[in-house]
């Protein structure tokens, strides 16, 4: 049997080696997850992480739509917020029209996957999110990415249907080649995205506990700025460690004074 300008789908499967996982963030339409989990099946990407879906999930439009990809779908992940889907994760790529004036590096899906077979070789674990059909990703899940990936489209019509970026993300991911041998990452692996959070939480209360974060109608971009400082940074898990440790010196000096 062969599909629609594709080679023959009874043949065996391609081991790629250690891939990527997708996150979909609050997708509208089973259909749309349905395509996206084709085009991951299409380029050799089989971890799917859905987040917060608005019809719920399963979703029998999803299995409809995805032309046999049915076991991407069957072991899809289920989460109700994006920083819960990427806890276990080193690094994600936000996938975005719009860079949203973050300071964050701005990539091509060539130049991401690039960066992406790098960290997987060196035993990360890496994600790539896409956003919602109608409003994509927001300010907050953007923040949680080390970097942004933009697609290169028509700047009056940039904006590109789920499962059409997920095929052109999964296609500069399957086209790159292997992923690199394994390389020694240094005493201390990446933090994880958890840990990570974590840390940024404690800062943001101990920032609101000595009055930093004011007035508190800027609370929330403040802590979107200092955040992204974060995630550029890709920080160790000893110097994440660090700085807690910092800040509990600065607790106790407070304390004593």
């Amino acid at each position: 049997m062969r599909d629609v300008a594709g080679t023959d789908s009874t043949k065996d499967a391609i081991d790629v080696g250690p891939s990527p996982a997708v996150l979909l963030v609050r997708p509208q339409m089973g259909e749309n997850i349905g395509a996206a989990a084709r085009a991951m099946k299409n380029f050799g990407l089989d971890s799917l992480r859905i987040v917060d879906p608005r019809d719920g999930w399963p979703n029998p439009k999803a299995h409809a739509m995805s032309s046999r990809a049915d076991d991407i779908l069957d072991n899809a992940a289920l989460f109700y917020t994006t920083p819960d889907a990427v806890a276990d994760l080193h690094a994600v790529f936000a996938t975005t029209a719009r860079s949203r004036e973050m300071e964050k590096p701005c990539l091509s899906p060539r130049e991401a996957v690039a960066d992406m077979r790098r960290r997987l070789g060196e035993g990360q674990r890496v994600g790539i999110m896409f956003g919602a059909e109608k409003a994509g990703l927001d300010n907050d899940d953007t923040t949680l990415a080390q970097a942004i990936i933009q697609i290169p489209a028509n700047p009056a019509f940039s904006s590109l249907n789920l499962g059409q970026a997920v095929l052109l993300v999964a296609y500069e991911w399957f086209t790159s080649g292997p992923v690199p041998a394994m390389q020694p990452a240094g005493d201390s692996e990446p933090v994880s995205l958890d840990e990570l959070n974590f840390f940024e939480n404690r800062l943001e209360e101990e920032l609101t506990r000595a009055g930093f974060l004011k007035p508190p109608e800027k609370r929330p971009s403040m802590m979107r700025n200092l955040r992204n400082i974060f995630r550029r940074a890709n920080l160790t898990g000893q110097e994440v460690r660090s700085l807690h440790g910092v800040i509990s010196a600065l607790i106790r000096r407070e304390e004593d004074e």
